[in-house]
């Protein structure tokens, strides 16, 4: 799993390459966001989401990214599968529920 700065250019183009992809809405002071990370960073390492590109935003400086992707609170995860939307969480700190989440992008 490749984590980038959120690009709208890139991420246009992940999706129109029917691209798996996650998109992580965090804020540097959320406990539930710090608890994600290494969650995140462990599934990572899983050969299935080798393929996946994670988009990180902060919820503090990208307020305009918050309204496209209809998000009200830090620690929103997004699950695409190329250009469709396929599952959203927010507040998940659960290591299956996280993966299964994942699974549905790839």
């Amino acid at each position: 799993m490749e984590r980038k700065p959120f690009d709208a250019k890139a991420f246009a183009d992940a999706q129109a390459a029917g691209r798996p992809i996650l998109v992580e809405v965090s804020a540097v002071w959320c406990p539930i966001c710090k608890v994600q990370k290494p969650i995140l960073s462990n599934l990572a390492g899983k050969a299935k989401f080798k393929d996946v590109t994670l988009y990180e935003i902060d919820f503090d400086t990208q307020k305009d990214l918050l309204r496209t992707f209809r998000v009200q609170r830090q620690s929103t995860l997004i699950a695409f599968k190329g250009a469709q939307e396929v599952g959203r969480s927010t507040g998940d700190t659960n290591p299956t529920s996280i993966e299964a989440l994942l699974d549905k992008s790839v």
